[in-house]
């Protein structure tokens, strides 16, 4: 039999499909920052074509993951981007389609090669979510620890609760910022802003247009930004039962394709990526729709985002 040691490397190898089977090569150190669209589609329902919500910084071989919709572990391996590389998580808020794999990227993250400290940042109640989610789990993460040689996971999460505007956290690689945004009912609901040595990224999470958002992006290089499509949302909710409620929801609190483009240029940003899709599934739009709907609203350089997509 295999001792524990060596039993646990093969294990690490063929955890998630098989990924380190796949020989994917670990994020390579550089000065280079890199932004990864793990997830573009808008909304809690399952998409055919797009993965829910979820980025990925990478600075000088660290991951920053913002936000954990369903699936970003697998995006994460698809992106190939080793688990031990997360060094830091952040949720923008709690909404499921962006929180849902919170816990299930941190433990399935364990049990592929993560044995090092992680820090979450999130609106309250992170702290409460995170111990009730090993606590849920934690008949599988004993076993583990018993059964394959693991060290414990519950010292390896360090919840931190954000409740304002400000320095989120500061490390050698990075500036983390955070601004309240407007995502009626979820209160609080945040946009964080990553500074690094040769790149500024803003990702918006879910907001209506927000004033402190502008302030947060000011002269950003990249703003990923949530997108609406409003000539499109009678189509999205006529299956919808609660389609009045639901139509209600999404004016009050999301951002239309012309305000975007307005929000990108009050901002000064340099490229605007379009994100987080609304409809991000049915109707299906072609990216020239999404172009041509922000186009007469921002001059500068705009990408339509999709999942995997390196900017």
């Amino acid at each position: 039999m295999l001792s524990n040691p060596r039993r646990r490397q093969l294990l690490a190898g063929l955890a998630l499909g098989g990924v380190g089977l796949l020989g994917l090569a670990p994020c390579a150190a550089a000065a280079k920052t890199r932004l990864i669209l793990l997830g573009t589609g808008g909304g809690p329902t399952p998409k055919k074509n797009r993965s829910a919500p979820a980025q990925v910084i990478l600075v000088d071989g660290q991951a920053y993951v913002i936000d954990c919709g369903n699936g970003v572990g697998r995006q994460l391996a698809a992106a190939q981007v080793r688990f031990s590389a997360i060094s830091n998580v952040f949720i923008t808020h709690h909404h499921s389609d962006h929180n849902a794999d919170y816990g299930n990227l941190l433990l399935l993250a364990w049990e592929t090669d993560l044995a090092h400290r992680v820090d979450t940042w999130g609106p309250p109640p992170l702290t409460k979510m995170t111990e009730l989610f090993l606590q849920l789990n934690d008949y599988d993460i004993q076993t583990r620890i018993v059964d394959e040689g693991r060290v414990p996971l519950a010292p390896l999460i360090v919840p931190h609760e954000i409740t304002a505007s400000g320095v989120v956290m500061e490390d050698a690689r990075v500036k983390v910022s955070a601004a309240l945004v407007h995502h009626p009912p979820v209160v609080p609901a945040f946009a964080y802003r990553f500074d690094t040595a040769d790149r500024s990224i803003v990702i918006s999470g879910d907001t209506s247009p927000s004033e402190s958002l502008v302030a947060l992006a000011k002269d950003a290089d990249v703003l990923v930004h949530e997108v609406m499509h409003l000539p499109s949302l009678e189509k999205l909710i006529a299956a919808e039962p609660n389609a009045v409620r639901l139509k209600e929801h999404l004016l009050a609190a999301h951002t239309s394709c012309e305000d975007v483009g307005r929000i990108a240029t009050a901002a000064g940003v340099k490229t605007l990526v379009l994100s987080h899709f609304v409809p991000g599934g049915y109707p299906f739009l072609e990216d020239s729709v999404w172009l041509e709907a922000v186009r007469p609203y921002f001059s500068g350089e705009v990408i339509v985002g999709r999942d995997l997509l390196e900017i």
